[in-house]
């Protein structure tokens, strides 16, 4: 079967993706998130290798990172919910408000050019990773969570931005509780299950978003590449537990350095590109 594509680079292409997909897998266990800040810089980086256009590069990134992290997200949830540490009140809290962001963002996705997609990406790993890098257990915004409408608010601008990014929002609802006086485990857990608000509803929303439109790499549906899919998720659903038990067991300053510089440096990449 012709591809349009050397073999070699499809090959290599295959080989980044299972690697990404484990580091992905642990990502979203250790840190509550579906892994989309690490798969969107790598699966753009091999986009470009293979000569996918520009204008739409960032899309399938974003789109196809949505769909590996939809299984991911669930394993994660599953493990976390046997530990019993989800705080379940504020996911039904977010049942409707996140998907609707996650919709409001898809209708922009597919309208957005790429140099605005990988701004918006560029600008929140930012901010996410000087979090990440100079954060204080000890930063407060209250010692509770907000009630009604804040939490509704939240619940929207977190799934806008999280699918404009290709992530399950687990970066931004840590942070978002653990300013709030919640632990960090706590918010972790939580976390897994705001990525499946996000990710299903986001997955389909890049189908859509992308059906139809010229250049896409083989094997997409819409801007969702199943190729990649098919190839990422058995890895993320191998090592997600593991990440999980690593989120219960270790101290988590040295991996939220790393992430943080990583963010960093995939935040400046973006941004060159821009100029």
């Amino acid at each position: 079967m012709d591809f349009g594509y050397p073999i070699g680079e499809l090959v290599w292409f295959a080989f980044a993706l299972v690697a990404t997909g484990a580091v992905a897998g642990v990502l979203a266990g250790v840190f509550g998130i579906g892994g989309g800040a690490v798969l969107v810089p790598v699966l753009y980086q091999f986009l470009e290798m293979l000569n996918v256009d520009d204008s739409i590069r960032i899309h399938v990134a974003v789109g196809t990172s949505l769909g590996i992290i939809v299984p991911t997200s669930l394993r994660s949830f599953r493990s976390h919910m046997k530990r019993g540490a989800v705080d379940m009140d504020l996911l039904k809290s977010f049942i409707i408000p996140v998907p609707v962001g996650v919709i409001i963002g898809s209708l922009v996705a597919a309208y957005i050019s790429g140099a605005g997609l990988k701004a918006i990406f560029a600008c929140i790993a930012l901010a996410v990773a000087i979090k990440m890098l100079f954060g204080r257990a000890s930063w407060r915004l209250g010692d509770d969570l907000p009630g009604q409408p804040g939490l509704s608010i939240v619940g929207v601008v977190m799934g806008f931005f999280s699918v404009l990014m290709g992530i399950g929002g687990g970066v931004m609802n840590n942070t978002f509780m653990t300013l709030f006086n919640r632990p960090i485990h706590q918010a972790v857990a939580t976390s897994s299950g705001v990525g499946v608000l996000i990710s299903i509803p986001g997955m389909l929303g890049f189908i859509w978003a992308g059906w139809g439109a010229e250049g896409l790499p083989p094997l997409s549906l819409g801007f969702v590449n199943i190729l990649a899919v098919l190839l990422v998720i058995p890895v993320t659903l191998l090592v997600a537990p593991l990440g999980v038990h690593v989120a219960h067991a270790l101290s988590k300053r040295t991996l939220e350095m790393s992430f943080g510089i990583f963010l960093v440096i995939v935040a400046a990449r973006f941004f060159y590109s821009l100029i």
